[in-house]
């Protein structure tokens, strides 16, 4: 399922017109985006958790040359699913 795909169940399941429903989307989208980018957790009950995650700093190797090099420290986005996600999933 692509953007447009959503945007289309959203549009029937809400029953809003397309423009209205690529509008909601876009608003839950730049929502999240924006809390976890500002460092706060946001939680659906059913779905699951967005955060950032601190990544600390290591030590890699390029696998070209075989040499060691430094990666730095980073913050990351990451995604827990819920149990009702989880389990919706695993009945197929």
């Amino acid at each position: 399922m692509n953007k447009s795909d959503l945007r289309d169940a959203v549009a029937q399941h809400a029953e809003l017109t397309n423009a209205q429903a690529d509008k909601a989307i876009e608003a839950v989208l730049s929502s999240i985006t924006s809390a976890v980018a500002g460092g706060d957790k946001v939680t659906l009950p059913g779905f699951g958790t967005f955060e950032a995650r601190q990544r600390n700093a290591r030590t890699g190797r390029n696998p070209q040359t075989g040499e060691s090099l430094e990666i730095a420290a980073s913050t990351a986005p990451a995604f827990k699913a819920g149990a009702a996600f989880k389990s919706a999933v695993n009945k197929g």
